[in-house]
């Protein structure tokens, strides 16, 4: 059945392979703007990126005809492709074999959209590391230490 109406907000997180922080600033807003034309090209709307060197937030509202999976593997295929061929990163660019995906209500858009742009900042406080852990004790408080992303593809 066709979905019409949708309201699917989506916070993804994906890191590179191994937490190497080789995502350099010369190069952060073409790679936010090749993956935000992904998800415009896949039926969905990005709200707001933020690609730090070891790892990207993006939240969207995504297309009933993509799971999270579905989308995260086609932005995640599409922009190592994409920073390999531009030669972007020093060597060979890939992302880990899983990413995070957390379900965002309306109410709480804007709060997750200004979360993303003050990443800068953030990171000044804390390390990718504690965020992640904080993002499982909010988001998935039953999710047990063992099931965390892995480090490594």
């Amino acid at each position: 059945m066709k979905i019409e109406y949708n309201n699917l907000y989506t916070h993804f997180i994906l890191v590179t392979r191994n937490r190497q922080p080789i995502i350099r600033e010369p190069h952060r807003e073409r790679i936010e703007k090749y993956i935000t034309g992904i998800v415009n090209n896949n039926d969905s709307k990005l709200y707001a990126i933020y690609a730090n060197p070891e790892h990207v937030h993006f939240l969207v509202s995504r297309s009933p005809k993509l799971s999270e999976e579905d989308l995260a593997t086609i932005v995640a295929d599409s922009s190592e492709r994409f920073v390999n061929k531009n030669k972007l990163c020093v060597g060979r660019f890939s992302w880990q074999e899983s990413a995070a995906a957390f379900s965002v209500s309306k109410s709480d858009v804007d709060r997750v959209c200004k979360y993303i742009l003050n990443q800068p900042k953030h990171h000044h406080n804390e390390t990718f590391a504690e965020e992640y852990e904080s993002f499982m004790k909010f988001y998935q408080k039953t999710l047990n230490v063992r099931n965390r992303i892995k480090t490594s593809r």
